[in-house]
């Protein structure tokens, strides 16, 4: 009985270590920071990674039953990322709750304007969320990127919305590719 408890629990942690294998992948794609100018830093890698996260927690969360464990235990791994990585730059623990209390606001934050767009079917409001998160202050001048990373992220929304539970569940999950397309980022 303890062995199957400890089998079904290191599945479980495989499978979630492979979905969000797949979410980083996803978010370090080189084309979305060359083709369009995703800062190539820790706050524009927090900002992919946040947002390919939600993608797949959206989809999740749509599927319910398993899916919403499943979802969880993803959450956990993403944040337990987040600390090691704040852990790895140097910081002492006390830091590190305090940026991971931050980090999680706007976690949750950038990904219920997003989702709330995506259910809209606003590519406007997507691309202001987009543009005010992933390019900060040159949000302004990235307008275009903006929008081109905002057709991308709906595209991939589509394609996660097919994705079934048993994928998820067996370890099959791919991250789709999206389609990024080019944008002028030097507008």
């Amino acid at each position: 009985m303890i062995f199957a408890q400890w089998r079904a629990r290191r599945a479980s942690k495989a499978l979630i270590e492979q979905i969000l294998g797949e979410i980083v992948a996803a978010a370090r794609r080189p084309a979305l920071y060359q083709a369009l100018g995703v800062p190539d830093d820790i706050d524009g890698r927090f900002e992919l990674l946040t947002l390919h996260a939600g993608l797949v927690l959206r989809r999740l969360s749509a599927l319910g039953g398993l899916a919403d464990a499943i979802a969880q235990d993803l959450v956990n791994s993403v944040f337990t990322h987040f600390d090691d990585t704040l852990r790895e730059m140097g910081f002492s623990d006390i830091a590190v709750a305090k940026r991971l209390k931050a980090m999680g606001g706007a976690f949750y934050g950038r990904n219920a304007a997003y989702a709330a767009a995506l259910d809209g079917g606003s590519a406007v409001n997507l691309a202001a969320a987009l543009a005010r998160n992933v390019y900060g202050k040159a949000a302004k001048d990235k307008a275009r990127a903006a929008e081109a990373l905002s057709r991308h992220v709906a595209l991939l929304d589509a394609d996660l919305a097919t994705i079934p539970i048993g994928t998820f569940a067996t370890g099959r999950f791919r991250f789709p590719p999206g389609s990024i397309p080019a944008a002028d980022c030097n507008e």
